[in-house]
């Protein structure tokens, strides 16, 4: 019944000087219509997960499997899991909310620090180069230390970086500030999406995800409509107000917020959630028989120090500097490229230049009237995450997963991405197709999952970075009309054919590209 890690079985890869067990992710059939299976498949063939009984959830095996650990964040309230939930998503808010909130405040910014139009559009791409450059740092020490004093950390330095953005007199100091607002806020998007995958299902995790997307695009468009409004006292409080916010969730993070990286495959080898015979049960069968915490001898999750400074026993942990080698190594699997890159230069780019035009659009309209202008994006992006996003995603996988014989494939998840690419210039398509691309991403690479997501939010930010220098250059070239209806049908008619391919051919490039020689460490034993 155990799950451990077998040396001779598994093969083994240097990253580094790690070395680390070979997992395929795949949970698919071939291209020739061969099972090629779950990661869980996969691991039980290479003698990884030696379990005898396994876990279904309406006939389709559940990853990752639970455990009888009432210390498991699988296990936890759905209350509780909510909570930390929510405050992953308030920082992931407040990842792109820090980015645009100054958006209306732009004229009166460059009277202020004395600059021109094009370099106040810069204080945009600033923090964005913060957003991408953190990840980077982050990912590693947050398979290391844990989650949550990741976040901790992140939105002390975001805080503190919000009162010097909103006292600098200089443009330079002003830059800097606005620079490590960014980094601090960053871990919203890798580690956040780590404390989604610790506490959820791959089942729930299309609507999960969704509720995440939704945070960043929902920052993103409330951003301005806030920042027009405190406009009216001064730029600064813009800033200062922005302050109040990390204030108010260092104190959520601190009071609420549990550590969810969990030793996942140490302790299915010591309290495995098991049936009566060998086989496969269905979960809602099972009950909710638990083990006393206590009966394994290993601090875990609520067990941990209230601060804490260790690395998270139980499990291998990365080297600090890994998430930059796997970054590089990631450029080896050609369907995270396309992916991540079809979406942040053909559908994020274009809602960016939408935002950061607009005051240069309407120039002659108040910041508060700037501000409005974007609720008709917040209300399209609201209407498809309930509607058309999320929950609408984990139905679809799971009717085609029970027609596919139980087996679900990551391609599943792109039926949504074609209307989001029609309805993307009323930026509901944003939201659909945000949440397409990371849980498609996801599914394909699950026990990688912190490695694809920190090269989506890396490439994700870096065309936030780009776009103000160009984007101001061509409208100034060529007119409003005819550069942003250009972008509109860009959107559409380079995502589809990109969306069709993958659609098509992504199982077979999967198998070609091989698997990551790397897992998430809750998957790797010592």
């Amino acid at each position: 019944m155990a799950a451990e890690f077998n040396e001779k079985e598994a093969s083994i890869a240097d990253i580094g000087e790690e070395k680390v067990p070979s997992y395929d992710g795949s949970n698919e059939m071939g291209p020739k219509g061969q099972n090629v299976g779950s990661p869980h498949d996969v691991a039980n063939e290479k003698g990884i997960f030696n379990q005898e009984h396994e876990i279904l959830k309406d006939g389709v095996r559940l990853h990752p499997q639970p455990t009888a650990d009432p210390l498991d964040p699988l296990n936890w309230s759905s209350f509780k899991k909510h909570i930390i939930l929510a405050i992953v998503m308030y920082l992931y808010f407040m990842f792109t909310y820090i980015t645009t909130t100054t958006v209306p405040s732009f004229p009166q910014l460059q009277t202020d620090l004395g600059i021109s139009y094009s370099q106040v559009n810069w204080t945009v791409a600033i923090p964005a180069l913060g957003l991408a450059v953190g990840p980077l740092i982050w990912s590693s020490l947050s398979d290391i230390y844990g989650r949550r004093i990741i976040f901790i950390i992140g939105t002390l330095i975001a805080l503190v970086s919000s009162i010097g953005a909103a006292v600098a007199r200089s443009y330079s100091g002003y830059m800097a500030a606005r620079f490590f607002q960014g980094f601090g806020v960053s871990p919203g998007a890798t580690v956040g999406m780590a404390c989604v995958n610790d506490l959820f299902f791959e089942y729930e995790r299309g609507q999960k995800l969704g509720l995440w997307v939704l945070a960043i695009d929902a920052g993103l468009l409330v951003g301005p409509i806030f920042g027009g409004f405190i406009d009216l006292v001064s730029s600064a409080w813009i800033q200062w107000f922005t302050a109040i916010l990390f204030g108010f969730l260092l104190v959520l993070e601190l009071a609420f917020m549990s550590e969810t990286l969990y030793p996942r495959s140490y302790m299915l080898s010591r309290m495995p959630l098991s049936g009566a015979n060998a086989g496969s049960t269905e979960l809602e069968k099972l009950g909710h028989a638990r083990m006393e915490s206590a009966d394994v001898d290993l601090k875990r999750t609520t067990k941990l120090s209230f601060i804490n400074i260790k690395p998270v026993p139980g499990m291998r942990h990365p080297k600090p500097w890994d998430s930059i080698l796997r970054f590089a190594l990631t450029f080896k699997f050609p369907i995270v490229i396309i992916a991540v890159g079809i979406y942040c230069f053909a559908w994020y780019w274009w809602i960016l230049s939408i935002i950061t035009m607009l005051p240069a659009a309407y120039v002659s309209y108040s910041p508060q009237i700037q501000g409005l202008l974007f609720i008709g994006l917040l209300l399209g992006t609201l209407f498809s995450e309930v509607f058309c996003s999320g929950r609408l995603s984990d139905s679809i996988v799971l009717k085609l997963a029970k027609k596919n014989g139980g087996i679900r494939t990551p391609e599943m998840r792109l039926w949504l991405a074609y209307p989001a690419a029609l309805l993307s210039a009323i930026a509901a398509g944003i939201q659909i197709g945000n949440t397409v691309i990371t849980s498609y991403i996801v599914d394909s690479y699950p026990l990688q999952s912190m490695s694809v997501i920190t090269f989506y939010s890396v490439f994700l930010n870096l065309s936030a970075f780009i776009d103000p220098f160009f984007i101001a250059p061509w409208e100034a070239a060529d007119g409003f009309t005819l550069s942003f209806a250009a972008q509109g049908i860009l959107t559409f008619f380079l995502s589809v054919p990109v969306i069709a391919a993958l659609h098509r051919f992504g199982p077979s490039l999967r198998q070609k590209s091989g698997q990551p020689s790397w897992v998430n460490p809750e998957y790797d034993t010592l």
